[in-house]
């Protein structure tokens, strides 16, 4: 994908049971996807981050959704992992499963995590890293996509549009 295109189709199963698609939080002003999973130790240090800015952001109305598409690849992957994570984690979004791949392949996603953000109109506005630190959250100097987040909510342009995702390479089925 690239900055401007429109949010794709898909039609994917959360760790609730329910079929959720692109039309999921279409009230919201903004949505983000992120590709990520349980194991890689970067999406696992992003966990709370992400967690977070939904929290200060749902006023505002913005929309998380994650995917996982290295469900296949383990068990760890598994969905029965994932809803355990989900409810271990008491995650505030929706957690997808893209068994065969075909959403990160759309999306254009090589790593976990990486961040789709898409304004009102379902325009790609940002993809890549969350931010610049991974490692230690307390070194962070720059907030990526927090900064996208607050460009896409108050209808401008996105200042750096397409930063180099951080994390474990998409291992395809």
């Amino acid at each position: 994908m690239i900055i401007g295109d429109k949010l794709p189709a898909f039609n994917l199963k959360g760790v609730d049971g329910e079929m959720y698609n692109q039309y999921a939080y279409a009230d919201r002003y903004a949505l983000l996807i992120i590709f990520t999973n349980n194991t890689c130790p970067v999406a696992q240090a992003y966990r709370n981050r992400i967690r977070n800015l939904l929290k200060r952001y749902e006023e505002d109305n913005l929309g998380i959704i994650r995917v996982n598409s290295t469900s296949k690849n383990s068990d760890a992957e598994s969905l029965e992992q994932m809803k355990k994570m989900y409810d271990d984690l008491k995650l505030p979004h929706l957690y997808l499963v893209d068994g065969d791949q075909q959403v990160a392949k759309a999306f254009g996603a090589t790593k976990v995590p990486e961040a789709y953000l898409f304004n009102s109109k379902r325009e790609l506005v940002y993809k890549g890293a969350i931010d610049d630190s991974w490692e230690n959250e307390n070194m962070v100097t720059r907030v990526y996509l927090e900064d996208a987040i607050e460009a896409a909510l108050d209808g401008i342009d996105v200042d750096y549009p397409e930063i180099e995702p951080v994390g474990c390479d998409i291992i395809w089925n």
